[in-house]
């Protein structure tokens, strides 16, 4: 039942804005759960609520918009950071790197209000958040080989340094 909790968790985890899946595809890989399990349950998190963000875009537009007028709220970092890769690279530049500096759902909000369209925008960032969790856990698990620790769960690992 305990593996279930932890699998489960993965998955809501992954489908938490900012706490992307290629943050926690490694943590769970660490924990000791099985890569592939954790990959695919990660990604499918992350993805899913991505693909809600773009669903339902122009309701969180409405959202936002009515939130900075009763805020009088002038853009934020993070905006001009997308507007400025937007300008750069275009969707794909965005998708790509925006993942990394204002999360993936952000990124989605961002390529889908600077004109990115539905199918393009779901495309490259489903490709971008799977790009990046197959990178950061073949660098983790490169990590783990290089430490030479025989059983990966970090809990163990720790018990056994004692």
């Amino acid at each position: 039942m305990k593996l279930l909790w932890a699998y489960t968790l993965v998955f809501i985890l992954s489908a938490t804005p900012f706490l992307e899946a290629y943050g926690i595809i490694p943590v769970a890989a660490i924990a000791g759960l099985s890569i592939t399990v954790v990959m695919v349950l990660g990604l499918v998190g992350n993805i899913l609520t991505v693909l809600l963000v773009i669903l339902f875009i122009n309701q969180i537009k409405t959202w936002r918009k009515k939130k900075r007028v009763e805020r009088k709220h002038k853009e934020s970092k993070r905006s001009v950071r997308a507007q400025n890769l937007w300008k750069k690279f275009g969707l794909p530049g965005l998708a790509i790197f925006g993942p990394l500096f204002v999360g993936s759902h952000l990124t989605a909000l961002f390529s889908m209000s600077l004109g990115g369209t539905k199918k393009k925008t779901f495309a490259w960032m489903a490709a971008s958040i799977t790009t990046w969790s197959i990178a950061f856990t073949v660098l983790l698990q490169s990590g783990i080989d290089l430490m030479n620790i025989e059983n990966r769960g970090l809990i163990n690992y720790f018990k056994m340094n004692q």
